[in-house]
Order: C-alpha cells, then structure tokens, then sequence
C-alpha cells in the first residue's frame, strides 16, 4: 500500500458534513491515517465566494495514482460537487498532493501537486500530519514550504471537528 497525502476543501451547503462525508466515503478505497485539524481560510484567487473549511489527511491506498484520482472524482460527485467555473465555489474538493514519492505528470493528474508551494491553505493542515514530508522534486519538507509563505493571512485552525472512519483492516494504532 502506498502512503498519501489528500488535501480536502469545501465552501457550499454543510461545509463540515461535506468534510466528514469525504472522509467516511475515502474508507471504501483507503485506509485513513492521520486527520488534521480543519481550518477556515479566505478564497484564493476567486474572491467572490465564501470562506473555506480546508483540511489534510494522510492514509494509505493500493490503488495506483490515475485511479485514486478517479475514485476521488467519483467521491466529490456523490457528495455534491458540481464543476462551475476554475477555483469557483465548491461543496467538496479532494485534491492528491503527494503520493509516497512519486512525480506523475499526466494528462488532468500531477503529482506533487502543482501549486502546492503557493497554497497556505493545503501546507497549513499537511503540516500537522504530515510536517517532514519532503517534496519529490525540491526535498523541501512541508514545514519549510509553509515557512516561505508566513504570515498566514486568512488561515484559522478551528478545533478538530473531524473524525477518521475505523474501517475493517484499517492500520494504524
């Protein structure tokens, strides 16, 4: 099984449902690990919308990365997301920022992430599970990449308000 890192977002309807929603509906595919705290942070790039309860999760999948991304499109539609317009509102977004090692570039699938330097809003919760993770490519942990980007304007850890799903062989403690 390959060790991820997921980023999850959502600004419509019951943001923090669509959270645990995500989350529950991962354990079908995954076995969640670790579960950061949720934060609230402004829009970025599209201003004209709601805030944002953002959050990161590691956990461990066998699928391989074109697929885990295609169960995690599949997730978003069952929990409501309808695609808009680019960095519009959204009622979830579940995003592959890292998976183990690995640097993917595809057609619709890049890992790492592509913008994952310049988004305090993903960094800020992968730091609480997963800080010495290093980048593939610049070997850059994600607390070094957090620091490039302080002061975390439009950032507020709320207290943690999500739970991992305990699945059947799920690892862990």
């Amino acid at each position: 099984m390959e060790r991820v890192l997921l980023a999850l977002g959502a600004n419509l309807g019951d943001r923090l449902a669509n959270l645990q929603a995500a989350v529950d509906g991962l354990a079908g595919f995954m076995a969640v690990e670790t579960v950061s705290p949720v934060y609230e942070t402004a829009p970025m790039y599209d201003a004209d919308q709601g805030a944002y309860l953002n959050m990161a999760l590691t956990g461990r999948t066998d699928l391989e990365p074109r697929a885990l991304l295609d169960a995690l499109k599949a997730l978003e539609g069952r929990i409501g997301r309808v695609r808009t317009r680019r960095y519009g509102p959204r009622a979830i977004d579940l995003d592959i920022v890292f998976y183990g090692d690995r640097v993917v570039r595809e057609a619709g699938l890049e890992i790492p992430h592509p913008r994952l330097a310049e988004r305090a809003f993903v960094l800020a919760p992968a730091a609480d599970v997963a800080s010495d993770w290093r980048h593939p490519r610049s070997g850059r942990t994600v607390t070094s990449l957090l620091d490039d980007l302080r002061p975390l304007d439009g950032i507020e850890k709320r207290n943690g308000e999500i739970s991992a799903t305990k699945s059947p062989g799920r690892p862990g403690p």
